[in-house]
């Protein structure tokens, strides 16, 4: 009479806590499986998130805004004059640099008088760049006179662009360490997400745009 007349259901009953906690551990790990598979290639390979540090493109973009850089644009498209973009700079490849396309593969660039000047098929005399996106009464003058001052021009390879921090007298870029290559091209900015008053979307990705 003490025998248990359902053994199995019994066995059933004990079992169910554990099979439910696996269940639900199985549930959790398959949520951050898929979001691993989905994130991580977009965190690595289409957007990537970076701090801007120091002053070098003043007033445009300040000392500790957080940006998020499209980095599969240029797949699809090739970087245009005016476009900002974080890249690694031939002096330390271990660094990221902020900085805004000012000559193109196949130019040649001058210093001027306060001006930059572009020779390309287009303008073989050249043309006086005009930089709307830069505060009144900016200054542009050459850093190093072995690169581009002294009326002397420099002449851009088919892979190679020349760099400058809107804030002209505080930036390190292509007037000192020369051009770069579109290899060391990390992005381009692409979002402004902090501080939020400063929120801004700066263009729709080539991939992204209908």
């Amino acid at each position: 009479m003490d025998e248990n007349p359902n053994p199995t259901v019994q066995n059933r009953r004990s079992s169910g806590p554990f099979v439910s906690g696996l269940l639900f551990i199985w549930d959790f790990l398959k949520v951050v499986i898929i979001a691993l598979v989905i994130i991580l290639p977009i965190r690595y390979f289409i957007f990537q998130p970076f701090l801007v540090s120091g002053s070098s493109m003043v007033p445009n973009f300040q000392d500790g805004q957080y940006l998020i850089i499209d980095e599969l644009s240029y797949r699809f498209q090739t970087p245009q004059r005016g476009d900002v973009l974080v890249l690694r700079p031939p002096i330390n490849q271990n660094e990221y640099y902020i900085k805004r396309i000012i000559g193109l593969p196949g130019e040649k660039i001058q210093i001027e008088d306060d001006h930059i000047i572009i020779y390309n098929n287009e303008h073989p005399n050249g043309f006086t760049l005009t930089e709307n996106y830069l505060p009144t009464g900016t200054i542009t003058v050459p850093h190093n006179s072995q690169i581009v001052g002294n009326s002397k021009i420099i002449t851009l390879s088919s892979d190679q662009y020349f760099m400058m921090g809107d804030n002209r007298a505080y930036s390190s870029d292509s007037r000192d360490w020369g051009p770069i290559t579109k290899s060391e091209i990390v992005g381009k900015v692409y979002l402004r997400v902090l501080p939020v008053s400063d929120f801004h979307l700066f263009s729709t990705p080539a991939y992204l745009a209908t």
